[in-house]
């Protein structure tokens, strides 16, 4: 493949233009071309002597490279592969020093990374098909939750439990039935997990949290901005009954054994008296506390259309967030830190919910490890683009894979 460029000196992979194979699935990568492409130009400010010769939507694709290919795990090994012909003819970089992969995490503004993340998401969200799910009516539902990257204990700013134990975190809001991330953010290990989600949540959204979130000021903030939520509070916490209401055989099936409306929540120190009525469900679970005293999930929500079942339904669902994160760590090796610094951590996640999105785009519902390796294989010339888009019909089928 050539690399196209243009009379300033851009250039554009192949597989990110219009003369990219055709097929299902290319034209997001082509669309993740487009909205790098701007990003050529930002970090240019420093380089006074105007001999820059990696750009920032060359450093994205490499770090992009960088998820795709399980062999190179390392900036070093990184580094090596920007000195392959075929690399640079087919990814438009240059032969780049180590030293200058390393300047780039400081040089090149996450926050615009960020808001690519955010554009890709929009457009997984609106892919997604509403109402074809059994639970249609949590179709919106975003879960929320934090997950701690291991960081070095150099790495001054990412403080954790103290200055030998240090490590980023990363908060996700991740669209629970639609199996994407919409948002995130990275902070310290000390990161308030209250103060992200108050950054991530919208007025309409509908949200799960678990009871690390627990807060009934923060609860109240967020009926008023408006959104719903459905969170998990303390098995002991106290709350003023307005009425109880009757459990349906679905319900009772779900494992419910109480839907009541309150109006108020107490702490041990004062009431919070609601802006309205809310509802509890207190949910059974098979789990026991040491003392042999089974373990209840006592849910607070603002939404009282839903079925009881729904909203301990809805509760289950916060576990996606967990597999997300498990799929990011595990498989496509975000666990790994290519750099030390806060804005270099970033530049990394953002370049893995990024390559996570794409496969989503490509294949209409969450990625699997097959899909991932796949794809690997494509990049390594092992597969076709042909046997590639075989593969992903194969999904859409969901017909097993031929013997052949």
């Amino acid at each position: 493949m050539n690399t196209r460029t243009t009379n300033q000196g851009k250039g554009v992979p192949a597989l990110f233009t219009k003369a990219a194979p055709a097929g299902q699935g290319f034209k997001y990568v082509r669309l993740l071309g487009t909205l790098l492409e701007h990003l050529h130009e930002a970090g240019r400010e420093r380089d006074r002597a105007g001999n820059r010769q990696l750009f920032y939507d060359q450093y994205a694709t490499l770090v992009l490279l960088y998820f795709l290919n399980p062999v190179v795990s390392s900036l070093r090994g990184l580094q090596q592969l920007t000195t392959l012909a075929a690399v640079q003819r087919r990814w438009g970089v240059r032969r780049t020093a180590l030293g200058s992969l390393s300047e780039a995490a400081q040089v090149f503004d996450a926050t615009l990374l960020h808001a690519v993340m955010r554009a890709l998401a929009r457009r997984a969200w609106q892919r997604g098909s509403q109402g074809q799910h059994e639970a249609g009516a949590l179709e919106e539902l975003i879960a929320i939750d934090g997950s701690l990257l291991p960081a070095l204990p150099r790495m001054v700013w990412a403080v954790w439990k103290d200055e030998r134990q240090r490590a980023a975190k990363l908060h996700v809001a991740f669209a629970a039935l639609r199996q994407i991330p919409v948002d995130a953010r990275i902070t310290a290990g000390t990161g308030a997990e209250r103060a992200e989600l108050r950054r991530m949540v919208e007025p309409g959204g509908f949200y799960v949290f678990d009871r690390g979130y627990r807060d009934y000021r923060l609860l109240v903030d967020l009926h008023a901005l408006p959104c719903s939520f459905v969170a998990r509070l303390q098995e002991r916490a106290a709350y003023g009954v307005h009425h109880e209401q009757p459990l349906s055989a679905a319900a009772r099936a779900a494992g419910v054994q109480q839907d009541c409306w309150i109006e108020r929540l107490s702490t041990d120190h004062h009431q919070v008296r609601l802006p309205a009525l809310w509802r509890v469900v207190r949910v059974g679970t098979d789990r026991a506390h040491a003392d042999g005293t089974p373990v209840a999930l006592v849910l607070v929500t603002n939404r009282l259309d839903l079925d009881a079942d729904l909203i301990a339904l809805a509760y289950r669902y916060r576990w996606s967030v967990e597999l997300f994160f498990r799929w990011l760590k595990c498989v496509l090796g975000c666990r790994h830190l290519l750099s030390h610094s806060e804005n270099g951590v970033q530049l990394q996640v953002y370049m893995a919910l990024i390559a996570s999105l794409l496969m989503s785009l490509w294949v209409d519902h969450a990625p699997t490890k097959r899909t991932y390796e796949m794809l690997c294989y494509y990049l390594s010339g092992w597969a076709t683009t042909t046997e590639v888009i075989a593969h992903i019909d194969r999904l859409h089928l969901k017909a097993p894979p031929s013997n052949k």
